[in-house]
């Protein structure tokens, strides 16, 4: 009976982690796919440069992969330096996890006013050689959101040091259109916006939290018990 128990364990966190490896691979296959496909496409902060969304996946995805490797090996080989490897970084990614969040809600209002500085810092770039990327994300996401702008379109006036806007926060695109009539352009703020829309999807957001908590719990909970496994069998044979 507990030789079943033991065994039925391992092909569940066989399989546990070999979701979890292959989610890793899809998560990194979409990075390198973006990241070839959608090179001009970075982020839209000046301070992070990196931190666009093809990287941020690549090295989410890395990480995923390696850790459900290790698992995988460690469960099929019931491998106790293995089992216990990955229930400790698990656990780490665990409580960086809940660390972020209680910072992120601590310190929202002062999160809220460094990224909208740091965004229009950023508008400086737009067009400037050696920042096409950054400029691609920015018309990507005026033309998409409607919107023009950090926190208003008169934001671009520091830019061009005149009455203007790119072209992607016209109502109807045109070459030049920027220059016309404010009444053409885009005025609901980007940042506003985006956030809008981050709260509108806030259930969807919070299922996939709960859904990844849960992974992690689950595989925090097969990665002990195997390991508490193979520390009796060893002590037993010993």
């Amino acid at each position: 009976m507990a030789e079943g128990c033991v065994r039925a364990l391992r092909y569940g966190m066989v399989f546990f982690n070999l979701l979890f490896w292959l989610g890793g691979c899809g998560i990194l296959g979409v990075g390198v796919w973006l990241s070839v496909t959608q090179g001009n496409f970075a982020t839209l902060s000046s301070s992070f440069p990196s931190l666009s969304a093809a990287n941020v996946l690549i090295a989410v995805g890395t990480i995923v992969m390696v850790i459900g490797c290790i698992g995988c090996v460690g469960a099929v080989k019931e491998s106790r330096p293995l089992l216990l490897s990955f229930f400790i970084l698990l656990l780490l990614i665990f409580f960086l996890e809940i660390l972020f969040i209680i910072i992120f809600f601590a310190h929202q209002d002062q999160i809220d006013h460094y990224a909208q500085n740091d965004l229009k810092r950023g508008l400086q770039l737009f067009g400037t050689e050696g920042n096409v990327g950054l400029t691609n994300a920015w018309s990507i996401v005026q033309t998409d959101f409607r919107c023009c702008g950090v926190t208003n379109h008169t934001d671009w006036f520091e830019v061009y040091n005149t009455s203007r806007v790119p072209d992607s926060c016209c109502l109807e695109y045109s070459d030049n259109c920027g220059l016309e009539n404010p009444g053409t352009w885009w005025t609901a703020p980007c940042y506003e916006r985006v956030k809008s829309w981050l709260q509108e999807n806030l259930v969807a957001l919070w299922i996939f939290g709960l859904c990844t908590v849960l992974t992690q719990i689950l595989g925090l909970a097969f990665s002990m018990t195997m390991f508490c496994q193979a520390v009796k069998v060893d002590t037993f044979y010993a």
